[in-house]
């Protein structure tokens, strides 16, 4: 299995955890079993177009991918460039897909031209709402103070790009875009530099643990780092995944939603349907959780811990595979390279 394969099978992960929750997303425990049987939603429903559907939540770890290739694009070709500000400029783009066009976006990305990222799949307001103020918030001098989960389910294309050190400082620029409370922007970088740690070898539980050793130099770690704490003591437990789950949280939140997927992601190992199936199937926000656990379970195991019949009804795969290479390959100078990161493009052709 090559490093590549570890790339695509984060990102496919990642969407298709986000694809099995998302049905299930505003659904109480309950009212899962009711709707699916006694153990709840287990495998992908498949839309009246033939597609597994994916939400905000892959959306926007896309236009992650693209603003931070944009960025590496623009610094080869010797022009000064700040990630967190083509993360942003990306984002705007993301708003732009979703029916806001009150702010004219930087057309320079290539996401923009695909019509099916075009649906608005329930973004998050705190993510709408920061997005059209048009500033870009920082941890620093954040805009608001929300910790909810919108920031860290995006980050994980941080971690496929940068090293951990930076990879953990990326993933908290690029949450607090929107996410001004620590627990909002601390679990954004804790993902990217788990992620970063997984594709150079870690286990989840190593990574994890080293993630908790670098969040507690930062203030306003404290919960970020206990709920870290918490899944790995109850991944070791024999305590079952229902009330495992429920004492983690539910997920609304930043720090739960890691801690949620962490769990389930070190509980399980690399069997795929059982660890998304844990981590979906519970009171909260299931396509985040589980678009997390799919991130963390693919860049540790790769597309090969996939199941196959997974990967072929997912919506836009190729776009996705696409972005994984491109995060890979960080940068080529092709034409076709220019045409999708440097040309700037000056309307969208759907």
């Amino acid at each position: 299995m090559g490093e590549r394969d570890l790339y695509r099978g984060c990102l496919l992960g990642g969407a298709i955890g986000d694809a099995l929750g998302y049905p299930v997303e505003f659904m109480s425990r309950d009212m899962i079993l009711r709707k699916f049987g006694k153990d709840g939603i287990n495998d992908l429903f498949i839309s009246k177009g033939g597609k597994a559907l994916i939400s905000d939540d892959t959306q926007m770890t896309l236009f992650t991918a693209e603003g931070i290739v944009c960025s590496e694009t623009l610094r080869r070709q010797g022009k000064m460039s700040e990630p967190s500000d083509e993360v942003f400029s990306a984002y705007g783009r993301w708003l732009f897909t979703q029916g806001e066009k009150r702010l004219e976006p930087d057309m320079k990305g290539w996401l923009i031209d695909h019509v099916d990222l075009h649906n608005r799949r329930a973004p998050g307001k705190t993510c709408l709402q920061s997005l059209l103020s048009g500033m870009k918030g920082t941890w620093q001098s954040p805009h608001n103070w929300s910790k909810g989960c919108g920031g860290v389910m995006r980050t994980a294309p941080a971690g496929l790009f940068y090293e951990k050190g930076e990879a953990f400082l990326k993933g908290v620029e690029f949450a607090a875009i929107t996410h001004g409370h620590p627990s909002g922007y601390l679990p954004g970088g804790a993902l990217a530099f788990m992620i970063a740690s997984l594709i150079s070898g870690s286990v989840i539980r190593e990574a994890a643990e080293e993630a908790i050793e670098v969040l507690e130099s930062w203030d306003g770690c404290q919960e970020t780092a206990s709920k870290l704490r918490l899944s790995i003591n109850l991944a070791g437990s024999e305590t079952d995944d229902v009330e495992a789950i429920a004492r983690i949280g539910e997920g609304w939140v930043g720090d739960e939603a890691l801690a949620i997927s962490t769990y389930c992601a070190i509980r399980h190992g690399s069997d795929f349907r059982k660890a998304l199936a844990a981590s979906v199937n519970h009171n909260g926000d299931s396509d985040s959780t589980g678009s997390i656990t799919g991130n963390l379970l693919g860049a540790r195991y790769g597309v090969e811990a996939v199941p196959a019949g997974w990967i072929d009804p997912l919506e836009i795969k190729d776009v996705i595979l696409r972005a994984a290479d491109d995060l890979y390959d960080r940068y080529t100078g092709t034409p076709d390279w220019k045409i999708r990161y440097g040309m700037g493009k000056k309307s969208v052709n759907l």
